[in-house]
């Protein structure tokens, strides 16, 4: 027990390390007005036909750019509540927009907790698994974005919202919103993009950030800490704007590290223990190939998340015993760590009683089942992700030797 309850600690050493600095990056890229620059000209591309459309685009932005969803959700997603209401749009449509925006961003983040969690418990890299859901993920993206712009079209009048004015007027006199903010996103994700190590991009990225807030906000080496150690605390007296920045920090991580270090806990004795192999030795009993083995596992993960409600359990539990069986089957580890998001993380906002569902209809006042019609990514991703594993596009092999150890993913080659 002690031997296997080292062996994963040590594999959760690098995405601890990964989440600390994200947390760090978050909270100082927020004081250096990278994340309110974004958010500033995201609101100022509304207009009434392509409101929705923005709204979508907008909280994507600031759920990759953040990697968090709730926060998206809570900050100008609310306030693009307050401008449906001030349009005559449906609320529900609103929602809807909102809440694939933030998914789609939270999901393709490499500062999404979920993601490297997703990432972690598989045990493949971090930009592998965020490419290898762009099969899954883009073409629901795609198609919600269409039925925005489709719906947009029968809106028409000015805005004239006092929460986004109240928005760029406060970010306006708080920040120097120089275009220069834009720079750390853009230079991380064409470093992520070549495939760069993801602990030195993300220090690139923390280094930018503190460059950043001293040059163009004009703050010192003890505010610098503060923003790194504890996330942005300032005050601008506006509750909405504080909200929204008032977020990130090393410390704000620790929480989710602790969830890593328990799922090592708790999953070495089972693992010692044998529950493990007789888990999977059932589903293999009715897992013949390698298709009907990933729809199992499609089925079983989905099945669990509904009943739980929380893909931190389900990400713990389950990924730790399910991922040596793509092994067996030459398939890379990556499917497995796509499946967990496409029916964990994306399906979350659809399943009332979940955590992120119940947070999302409390927050944007809107039941469950009545903005999800409007959300279609959320659920397209599974529908696409069955169509891959039955035809074989988009599902990446591992060769002969990589069974064994699936240490390199170098060698994989993709049925695309």
């Amino acid at each position: 027990i002690e031997k296997d309850l080292l062996n994963s600690l040590q594999a959760m050493f690098i995405p601890i390390l990964i989440l600390l600095a994200v947390g760090m990056m978050v909270g100082v890229w927020m004081l250096s007005g990278t994340i309110p620059i974004i958010v500033y000209y995201g609101l100022l591309l509304i207009e009434p036909s392509i409101f929705l459309f923005v709204a979508c685009i907008a909280c994507c932005l600031m759920s990759i750019m953040s990697g968090t969803s709730w926060g998206t959700i809570g900050t100008i997603g609310v306030a693009f509540m307050g401008v449906s209401l001030g349009l005559g749009i449906p609320l529900h449509y609103t929602a809807g927009a909102i809440v694939v925006g933030a998914i789609f961003g939270d999901k393709m983040s490499p500062l999404s907790d979920t993601t490297v969690m997703a990432a972690a418990v598989s045990d493949v890299k971090l930009v592998d698994h965020i490419k290898h859901m762009l099969y899954t993920t883009v073409p629901g993206f795609i198609i919600s974005l269409i039925l925005y712009l489709v719906i947009g079209f029968q809106f028409s009048g000015q805005i004239a919202d006092e929460n986004i004015s109240n928005i760029l007027s406060t970010l306006d006199s708080h920040f120097n919103l120089n275009p220069l903010l834009i720079l750390p996103p853009i230079i991380l994700l064409i470093m992520i993009y070549k495939n760069k190590p993801t602990l030195p991009v993300f220090g690139v990225g923390i280094i930018l950030g503190c460059l950043l807030a001293a040059i163009f906000q004009g703050k010192g080496p003890a505010e610098i800490a503060a923003a790194l150690n504890n996330g942005f605390t300032g005050s601008t007296e506006v509750e909405i704007v504080d909200n929204m920045l008032q977020r990130g920090g090393l410390s704000s991580m620790l929480g989710t590290v602790a969830l890593l270090i328990a799922a090592a806990i708790f999953g070495s004795p089972l693992r010692t223990a044998g529950v493990i192999d007789i888990i999977l030795q059932s589903i293999q009993k009715l897992a013949k190939t390698g298709k009907t083995m990933m729809l199992s596992n499609l089925s079983l993960h989905s099945l669990f998340f509904i009943i739980t409600g929380s893909y931190y359990v389900t990400f713990a539990v389950l990924g730790p015993m399910m991922k040596s069986m793509y092994d067996q089957y030459g398939l890379h580890r990556k499917n497995f760590s796509r499946t967990l998001e496409d029916t964990g993380t994306a399906l979350a906002p659809l399943i009332p009683w979940s955590v992120t569902g119940a947070f999302i209809a409390q927050t944007l006042g809107v039941p469950t089942g009545e903005y999800a019609l409007f959300a279609p990514m959320l659920y397209l991703g599974i529908v696409f992700a069955i169509i891959y594993i039955l035809t074989g596009f988009g599902i990446s092999k591992v060769s002969p030797t990589k069974i064994e150890t699936n240490k390199n993913p170098s060698q994989t080659t993709d049925l695309v």
